[in-house]
């Protein structure tokens, strides 16, 4: 549950929500999409109210949630294709759009292959692609990079920062790393509660402790000699 959570987020900002498992992160993704209704409280996502205006923000939402939801008779481009045209996009549009992110995607080898055949890490990379899809100005990612390699999780950071640009990204991860590469900012949540945001460096200088380095320095071994 969720207690007096207040955060802002702006565009052309990527926001990683850092907490540990049970804090809310979850949760809050599930209010901002409109899963769960909020008992109290409200948000606005450009503009519109999410207790009254869902159908409004949804054509300008993007989510990727922590489980793939992927159909296995589609293939690649059949997935972009129709999670494009929920979001009412011309056809044209469409086509340009696909192309661009199959690309970026690297799988243009596997463009008109089953999602059935693909590994986990491709079946994640769709995933996170299909909350861009559609001109998704908000773009909600719960924990994009769970349970792939280093390789697939690489690439996902270098989409989600390709696309970051005139979108406002919320991002939740266990990983401090990935918190520290894609946010602008990063919101700790703890119980339900903000506990402090802000950027990188910020955090670290205000609540790093620092580090300590001792250096050993090798004695020479010196011996006197007399030449005779």
């Amino acid at each position: 549950a969720l207690n007096k959570l207040s955060l802002n987020l702006y565009e052309n900002q990527v926001v990683s929500f850092l907490g540990h498992n049970g804090a809310g992160k979850t949760t809050t993704m599930s209010i901002l999409t409109g899963l769960f209704p909020p008992t109290s409280g409200s948000a606005t996502i450009y503009g519109h109210d999410i207790r009254t205006e869902m159908d409004e923000i949804r054509k300008n939402l993007g989510m990727c949630p922590q489980h793939n939801v992927l159909f296995d008779r589609l293939t690649v481009e059949e997935h972009l294709w129709f999670y494009s045209q929920l979001k009412s996009m011309a056809e044209e549009e469409i086509r340009k759009e696909m192309d661009k992110m199959i690309e970026d995607l690297e799988l243009s080898n596997k463009r008109h292959s089953l999602v059935q055949t693909l590994s986990g890490g491709m079946k994640r990379k769709l995933s996170v692609a299909i909350a861009f899809v559609g001109g998704s100005r908000a773009v909600i990612l719960d924990e994009p990079t769970a349970g792939v390699d280093p390789y697939a999780r690489r690439a996902i950071w270098d989409l989600i920062l390709k696309y970051k640009p005139g979108r406002t990204i919320l991002l939740s991860t266990h990983h401090m790393d990935e918190a520290d590469l894609l946010g602008d900012r990063i919101a700790i949540i703890s119980h339900g509660k903000l506990k402090c945001c802000g950027s990188p460096l910020f955090l670290k200088s205000t609540y790093g402790d620092g580090y300590k380095l001792t250096v050993v320095k090798k004695q020479s071994d010196t011996r006197n000699s007399t030449g005779l």
